[in-house]
């Protein structure tokens, strides 16, 4: 069986000369949006998640090949459950795991043993499955106040950028990440940057916090847009129905009074931003139609 994605994109010049795409069923539909990236939509949870694990393979083996390590920051949610192939084959034989440092870009301040925690989710679903070295794994101090733990977690940063295992923006002061991977919220939310929310303006701190989390539980640290923003490679992955009308205003052009959703901010300045779709998140996309 086949797809036939029709007018994926009625701007881009890379498609202009094509009136219907085919590709078969195990492929993503690929292409560049505007200036929002490229999207990745694919058939079914089962592919994202192969699709996902590839990319990421292939992000760390040319991190390691040209700086030696790889600096990924991670979110929750249901993220950490979509890169589980990673702990499978091949990935948990060829990836050079010992290379990788580990931070977060948003986390609850909750302890660490706590369902709630970013840090059990990551530990419990991938980091204890395959050869991490645990002095690479950087999570926040959770014996402090949110506050407290955000101004510890950017002096772990700050270090780690001075020795450059995590590489520095070149046109900021900013940590650059090698990948920071991220789902989104179906208000639009990404990291701990909520709409209308404060921090969102926030533009010195490299880590900040909050104590009003519109969504339990309510005192988080979050990375702040320009740090997002200053990575080399951002990855926005999201799934189901009930995030389609947030994906559409965050990727489609939309009515200046249309709301500007946190996910809409993240424009990498030099590096490359990707979205993974399945089907039902990219359902509400223009100039998108799906038939068998």
């Amino acid at each position: 069986m086949t797809l036939r994605l029709y007018n994926i994109l009625n701007s881009d010049p890379f498609f202009s000369c094509l009136e219907s795409v085919k590709l078969s069923k195990s492929m993503a539909l690929s292409g560049v949006k505007n200036d929002r990236g490229e999207l990745r939509i694919l058939e079914n949870l089962d592919e994202l998640r192969t699709d996902l694990a590839d990319y990421i393979a292939e992000l760390s083996e040319a991190a390691v090949k040209e700086r030696g390590v790889f600096a990924i920051a991670l979110s929750g949610g249901s993220l950490i459950g979509l890169m589980g192939k990673l702990c499978e084959a091949p990935y948990n034989k060829t990836v050079d795991w010992a290379k990788w440092y580990i931070f977060w870009a948003d986390e609850r301040v909750v302890a660490k043993s706590h369902s709630d925690s970013n840090y059990k989710l990551a530990k419990d679903g991938i980091l204890s499955k395959v050869p991490i070295v645990p002095s690479h794994v950087h999570s926040i101090n959770d014996s402090v106040s949110a506050e407290e733990a955000a101004d510890e977690y950017m002096f772990v940063i700050r270090q780690l950028v001075k020795t450059r295992m995590v590489s520095v923006s070149d046109i900021s002061d900013c940590p650059k990440f090698d990948l920071i991977l991220l789902g989104m919220g179906p208000d639009g939310h990404i990291a701990s940057l909520f709409p209308n929310h404060a921090v969102l303006d926030e533009t010195e701190e490299w880590v900040t916090f909050i104590t009003d989390s519109p969504k339990p539980p309510p005192e988080r640290i979050t990375f702040t847009l320009p740090v997002i923003n200053s990575a080399s490679n951002v990855a926005i992955v999201v799934t189901g129905e009930s995030k389609a009308e947030a994906v559409h205003l965050a990727i489609d052009n939309v009515e200046p009074n249309c709301p500007s959703l946190p996910a809409r901010l993240v424009q990498p300045t030099k590096g490359k931003l990707v979205w993974f779709l399945d089907k039902p998140a990219a359902s509400k996309l223009d100039d998108l139609q799906f038939s068998e």
